[in-house]
């Protein structure tokens, strides 16, 4: 496993906080996932759209008076992926797979000789 072989769909931090905020496996209503992942409306209605559109997340619209109650709610698939991705990135960690490691610090002292 390489850093570049991660589902491209959930390396989007705005993505992976929307599934992380639904692995709980219950409904969770726009304004609840809205708070939970610190998203502005448009960009959650964007993201839960790629989601769903990949098959990672169901939505449901239901009549809540004179509006529209829009709930969200992580799928099988979804709930797979996201446990596969963990996986991965848990195997990407351990082999030290895609990390930059500093460079060691320089003595200060080096510097002033080159002035």
């Amino acid at each position: 496993m390489r850093v570049a072989d991660l589902d491209e769909v959930l390396v989007s931090p705005a993505r992976l906080a929307v599934l992380a905020s639904l692995a709980d496996g219950r409904w969770h209503a726009f304004m609840a996932l809205k708070r939970a992942t610190g998203l502005a409306d448009g960009n959650l209605h964007v993201q839960t759209g790629k989601l769903a559109a990949g098959n990672y997340l169901t939505k449901r619209q239901e009549p809540h008076g004179r509006r529209t109650r829009t709930s969200f709610q992580i799928t099988e698939e979804g709930l797979l992926r996201f446990r596969l991705l963990v996986r991965d990135l848990q195997a990407v960690l351990e082999r030290g797979e895609g990390v930059i490691r500093p460079r060691p610090a320089r003595d200060r002292r080096d510097d002033a000789r080159t002035w």
